[in-house]
């Protein structure tokens, strides 16, 4: 879509606690939503993604789940990566509160390894979140402290080194000296 459309989208997400609380307040927001998704081309990926967001951001996760889906069907990696990154983010994370946190996992692995941007934490908290829902709780604190380690003051190195320790085989750790 164009500019004015994209600012016009974001002014609204600004806006969004100013909706207020209550079932009356989401269905009026995510009413807004569809106004503006009514103004995209037939077929459009922007549209199922803003319909997800704002079903998930009203606590919806199992009506945001198929919305996002067909964001991605429809190609929104082609019309805008970054969106299409925080489209995994957020499936990610309705699919862990609809009980499928498998999903999510299979989903977020490749993006630790895709091209680096300020998704990167969000991408390592998610799946962290996602781990944990799954039992692999030392996995989780894993990615958790490696995304930490770079934002601290101090002990960077440490961080990092004790969330590789946290996955490392036994046997690897043994000898090895505090980090």
């Amino acid at each position: 879509m164009n500019q004015d459309w994209e600012d016009r989208v974001a002014a609204l997400w600004s806006r969004f606690d100013d909706y207020g609380e209550g079932e009356e307040a989401e269905a009026r927001f995510r009413a807004d939503v569809d106004a503006l998704v009514a103004e995209l081309p037939e077929g459009s990926p922007l549209g199922p993604f803003e319909q997800a967001c704002a079903w998930d951001s009203t606590g919806h996760s199992d009506k945001a789940v198929p919305l996002y889906r067909e964001a991605l069907a429809r190609g929104l990696p082609e019309v805008s990566p970054y969106k299409a990154r925080r489209t995994k983010i957020q499936l990610a994370s309705s699919l862990r509160n609809t009980g499928r946190a498998e999903e999510g996992v299979a989903l977020l692995t490749p993006e630790l390894v895709a091209p680096s941007d300020e998704l990167d934490d969000p991408v390592r908290a998610c799946l962290a979140l996602c781990l944990s829902s799954l039992g692999r709780d030392r996995e989780a604190l894993s990615l958790a402290l490696g995304a930490l380690a770079p934002h601290l003051p101090r002990y960077q190195r440490s961080m990092a080194n004790y969330a590789r320790l946290l996955v490392e085989p036994e046997e690897e750790r043994e000898d090895r000296p505090e980090a």
